[in-house]
């Protein structure tokens, strides 16, 4: 994939995979507009890139989980026909039990993980299905599929991003419009924090990958034309296999009847 005189839009973009991205996507040539909370980094990391790359690198300081900026951030997304990428990156991690968890921790992982994400989406896909290009990046996890005692909100959102962009892959399949789902494991971000309730001194050695690591592993997966990309599983027939029980799965279930166990007297 390559670009010229074309737009990436990276959320998150301060710090970790974000930044990555962006640096990433600058290299392969695509003036960038980086979206996050904190001015200094954001300005650092554009003055670092404009200089090294020597593309054109606007900075939108924005709060995702915030009416005012998200909708600012939606505008530039309908209004800036050079943009053909879009990494929604942006998310945050609470782990703790739920019943022990607080509405604002919820709260802020649905706005965040799944509203700003939806509503973003929402505003860069119609310009790139009227020009018949584009792609779309959504940033999910591992616990899309699977949930931790302490991740029951976090994991439902990611499951969420999931579902939403495989849907999209179908509703897109016949346009130049391409939907990547990435799925990293264990990263080194500062997602893990107190705040979040894991630091990332509390992850088992050997389990963590950098962040430069994932975000090359996703880029050669979009390269590769994959659809869903697990940057850590190197045996991809377990994606497979499991993608395929799901398909059985969904065939079971199409019979209009209850199964026999249910029956039984």
């Amino acid at each position: 994939m390559s670009a010229s005189s074309k737009t990436a839009v990276v959320t998150g973009a301060s710090s970790g995979i974000g930044a990555v991205y962006a640096e990433r996507l600058a290299a392969r040539g695509f003036d960038l507009i980086l979206v996050a909370r904190r001015a200094d980094r954001l300005n650092a990391l554009a003055d670092k890139l404009s200089t090294t790359h020597g593309r054109k690198v606007q900075v939108v300081v924005a709060d995702l989980a915030q009416e005012g900026d998200l909708a600012r951030v939606e505008d530039v997304l309908r209004r800036d026909e050079s943009v053909r990428l879009l990494v929604n990156n942006a998310g945050i991690a609470r782990f703790r039990p739920f019943a022990q968890s607080t509405i604002e921790d919820s709260g802020s992982q649905i706005a965040l993980n799944i509203t700003a994400l939806t509503r973003l989406a929402l505003a860069v896909l119609p310009g790139f299905v009227a020009r018949n290009e584009g792609t779309l990046i959504n940033v999910a996890s591992i616990l899309a599929v699977h949930a931790l005692p302490v991740s029951t909100v976090y994991s439902a959102t990611k499951a969420y991003v999931l579902q939403f962009s495989r849907g999209l892959q179908q509703e897109l399949a016949t346009t130049g419009v391409k939907v990547q789902a990435v799925l990293p494991a264990a990263t080194e971000t500062e997602i893990w924090s107190d705040d979040s309730g894991v630091p990332l001194s509390a992850l088992a050695k050997g389990t963590v990958m950098s962040a430069g690591d994932l975000v090359d592993a996703a880029l050669a997966g979009l390269d590769q034309g994959e659809a869903v990309t697990w940057p850590s599983v190197g045996d991809v027939g377990l994606w497979n296999t499991f993608d395929a029980a799901r398909v059985a799965l969904v065939g079971a279930t199409q019979t209009g009847t209850p199964a026999a166990r249910y029956t039984k007297a």
